[in-house]
């Protein structure tokens, strides 16, 4: 099977990163509608290998470069507030957690938690507090006696370790793609790897528009049949949004009015249009010795359109 997948990005790779030993080299921008770049990708010269021999080509991205700056901020911001939480509560005179050892499992579960390992500077100390009580009630005098009692409590410092930060930070942005075939170049891989999404959306409907599953079917062969009838299901829907896109290039029509309320929708689906026309019914009624009379829906101003795009005649639809 062949295809294209993401992978981790190993800790050597990052310690490059961090000593500034990686060159990229300008591959694509990617634009809006609007012509805004709203993208830069950038990728190494030559791939690396893998154990199993795949090779992997490095990318960068400056927009996702810019996610994964916001994304380790609230990361940041999630693990002070707790770990701010958690000095709060080992400065209190009921907080359980007493030892050192307790609370450095505390801490570290907080920093696995929310992906912050190695970006705090961290103290933990042990420390002892006094007080002393009557030994009993009443009021004391110069033969009262009093009990010492001493209490044992962890006491939390951290900072944000700017050093450590920088070093992350060069990560941003920067994913791999491991991939079994060996005739794809860096930019083929990156294209197919963006195409992946639109093959998932196709499964999707699978489950959800079709609900293909489960199957209850004894035989294998019947399995095999009614998924090929599906799969021709689906080639038929991208065709149709296909031929409508381009209808709507040719035509000119930058959106058509699809969603609820007629808002436009720029790129119409399948799913859209079925639902369009699903008002749509067509009834024959038919008498002894009479030919049957067919009696169709009236189609609205937007059905007429979308079928004017597709090149077919409103006035002889569903008859």
């Amino acid at each position: 099977m062949t295809g294209v997948q993401t992978c981790a990005l190993p800790i050597s790779f990052r310690q490059r990163l961090a000593r500034g030993e990686v060159a990229w080299q300008h591959m694509m921008d990617k634009e809006d509608d609007e012509g805004e770049l709203i993208d830069r990708f950038s990728s190494l010269r030559e791939p690396a290998l893998s154990q199993e021999g795949f090779r992997i080509w490095w990318f960068h991205s400056t927009r996702k470069a810019e996610l994964d700056a916001v994304a380790r901020a609230g990361r940041i911001n999630r693990a002070t507030a707790k770990l701010t939480e958690l000095q709060e509560r080992l400065y209190s005179p009921k907080a359980r957690i007493r030892t050192k050892e307790k609370a450095a499992e505390a801490v570290a579960q907080i920093l696995r938690q929310y992906g912050v390992e190695g970006l705090f500077s961290l103290a933990i100390t042990e420390r002892q507090s006094e007080s002393f009580r009557q030994e009993q009630r009443g009021r004391p005098t110069q033969e009262t006696r009093y009990v010492r009692k001493v209490r044992t409590f962890c006491s939390l410092e951290f900072e944000l370790d700017q050093e450590a930060i920088a070093q992350n930070r060069t990560g941003d942005g920067v994913f791999p793609l491991i991939t079994n075939v060996e005739s794809l170049g860096a930019l083929e891989v990156l294209e197919a790897y963006k195409k992946q999404p639109l093959v998932e959306k196709r499964f999707s409907q699978l489950k959800t528009d079709f609900r293909v599953a489960p199957v209850y079917l004894k035989s294998v062969r019947r399995i095999e049949a009614l998924l090929c009838i599906y799969f021709f299901v689906m080639m038929a829907q991208a065709l149709l949004e296909r031929e409508l896109r381009l209808a709507m290039q040719r035509a000119g029509a930058e959106s058509v009015p699809l969603y609820p309320e007629g808002r436009p929708c720029r790129r119409p689906t399948a799913r859209l249009v079925i639902d369009l026309f699903d008002s749509v019914e067509r009834h024959a009624l038919e008498a002894a010795g009479r030919r049957p009379t067919t009696m169709v829906t009236e189609i609205s101003r937007t059905q007429r359109k979308i079928l004017k795009l597709l090149r077919l005649s409103a006035s002889e639809y569903g008859r």
